[in-house]
């Protein structure tokens, strides 16, 4: 068991300003008191802000990388698929966990889950089994990776996130800032 790095966290709500939700629900639970991270698509409130509201002290860190707009020239189509496996580095390659930068980067588009080349963006499940992690951050193959993780799993344990991942060439890179194997799951994709 790993210590905790904070306080137990029961929830975290994060609704449009000035539109607080009838039914309270949970964006984000973290009883173990690690860093977590957890991906949400909230709506803009008053203003283009929204609110936050933990039921225990925490800190709470926001990363934006995207939104979404009327429909328009230029604009992306969510397309769903059946779910399906884009990468298991369980399964390919030595089969061994990776740390640093996963090479060569996800090609989901030569993935067996039929992804078209026009897709733009990924819709992800990522999991991770990690021997020993911090992060894990995906992102765009061909870009500087950000500062951002995608999940975290300081704890030890099997770890999943949401991600929506964009790409101009039809892959994705991966770091993982420990060791770990990553499981990357398709749900959808965004295209013209």
């Amino acid at each position: 068991p790993y210590p905790a790095l904070g306080y137990p966290l029961g929830y975290l709500e994060v609704w449009p300003k000035d539109q607080k939700p009838q039914h309270p629900v949970s964006t984000l639970n973290n009883l173990t008191g690690t860093i977590v991270a957890n991906a949400a698509i909230v709506p803009a409130g008053t203003g283009g802000k929204i609110t936050a509201l933990a039921n225990n002290d925490t800190n709470l860190v926001i990363d934006i990388d995207g939104y979404f707009a009327p429909a328009g020239p230029g604009g992306l189509s969510l397309y769903p698929v059946a779910p399906c496996r884009v990468l298991d580095t369980r399964q390919v390659g030595n089969r061994q966990p990776f740390s640093g930068l996963l090479s060569p980067p996800v090609d989901v588009v030569a993935s067996p889950c039929g992804v078209p080349r026009a897709a733009q963006a990924y819709v992800f499940n990522a999991t991770v089994v990690p021997v020993e992690l911090g992060y894990l951050t995906l992102w765009p193959d061909g870009k500087p990776q950000p500062v951002v993780s995608t999940l975290n799993a300081l704890d030890g344990w099997i770890t999943s996130n949401m991600a929506i991942v964009p790409s101009t060439n039809g892959k994705v890179d991966a770091y993982a800032s420990g060791i770990t194997q990553l499981i990357l799951d398709i749900s959808s994709y965004f295209a013209p």
